[in-house]
């Protein structure tokens, strides 16, 4: 059974079914504090969830650079071609 981590509840992305909006997560996460810790701060979380959160970031954030890799490339294609162009 999948499971929902996070959700979008009116326009922010929540923890869960709770008001824990997704960004205070990575604020916690990015000044270090451990899942656990999370857990004890936020009692209306599981450990579960912060780690389904996490997952959620992670697969997120690494879909969003391989898309903007994706782009760049183009752009670093049509540069070059451009380039190649004026040099003739």
């Amino acid at each position: 059974m999948q499971r929902e981590y996070v959700r979008v509840i009116e326009g922010v992305y929540r923890v869960g079914d709770t008001r824990i909006s997704l960004d205070s997560l990575i604020y916690l996460f990015r000044e270090g504090m451990s899942a656990e810790s999370t857990v004890e701060n936020y009692p209306a979380l599981t450990l579960e969830q912060v780690h389904g959160a996490l997952a959620f970031i992670w697969g997120t954030r690494m879909r969003s650079m391989r898309t903007w890799r994706k782009g760049s490339s183009r752009l670093s294609c049509s540069t070059s071609n451009r380039d190649r162009r004026t040099l003739s």
